[in-house]
């Protein structure tokens, strides 16, 4: 496989858009410092975040790390292992998705709403639509917020933990500061054509590189 870009070791050089489609984010070690970092100055009244990832990992792990001076979990997704449940946090408040089919070695699809009204967070997993829970109300997600890929805030850009982060390859990340309709989910586990995240943009992505992480074409079946 071609390397897109092979290494990027620097973490002061500063964030540029940049096209990543038909390429991943792999993560080839278990590390407490290789990352994805993101930043938004938006308040989040609602939001929506899709996302793949293949993975052999049969321990604890992060998929999507959001923080905030005041929110270290601001919206995370995690793999518990010891309980097989999915569990997306809002404002360090946590919900629950248990019974998943969460293969190892295959790449898997998770899209995670919430919305500040009603406090209804939701999974969909692999084209399937879960249960929608109530997690939290009343108030938005606000702050300069530091997103990350690889690692797990425990604090607001540090507070990493080697036994959770992540390994494998990711791809094709999006953000919504909206609940995406279930259509429109649907069409992005399908990979059919759907409206780009307006806050991450896989399409255009403002991020910079920590340590040990390397942009490869994705990874596809043959034809």
């Amino acid at each position: 496989m071609k390397f897109f870009l092979l290494l990027a070791m620097l973490s002061g050089c500063a964030a540029h858009p940049r096209d990543l489609s038909g390429k991943m984010f792999t993560f080839p070690q278990q590390t407490a410092t290789a990352r994805v970092q993101m930043t938004s100055t938006r308040d989040f009244s609602a939001v929506t975040v899709c996302h793949r990832s293949f993975t052999d990992i049969k321990r604890d792990h992060i998929l999507f790390s959001m923080a905030t001076s005041t929110n270290a979990n601001s919206l995370l997704i995690f793999w518990d292992e010891a309980n097989k449940e999915m569990e997306p946090h809002i404002k360090d408040k946590k919900s629950e998705y248990g019974g998943l089919d969460y293969k190892p070695n295959m790449w898997h699809s998770i899209c995670t709403t919430w919305d500040s009204t009603t406090g209804l967070v939701q999974l969909w997993f692999d084209s399937l639509p879960l249960i929608r829970k109530y997690v939290t109300s009343g108030s938005s997600i606000r702050g300069n917020t530091i997103i990350i890929l690889g690692q797990e805030q425990d604090s607001h850009g540090g507070g990493f933990d080697l036994k959770q982060c992540f390994v494998g390859m990711m791809s094709d990340l999006h953000m919504w500061d909206y609940v995406l309709s279930g259509c429109e989910i649907q069409k992005y586990m399908d990979d059919l054509n759907f409206n780009p995240g307006n806050v991450l943009n896989w399409g255009a992505l403002d991020f910079q590189i920590f340590d040990r992480v390397l942009i490869e074409d994705k990874q596809t079946s043959c034809t």
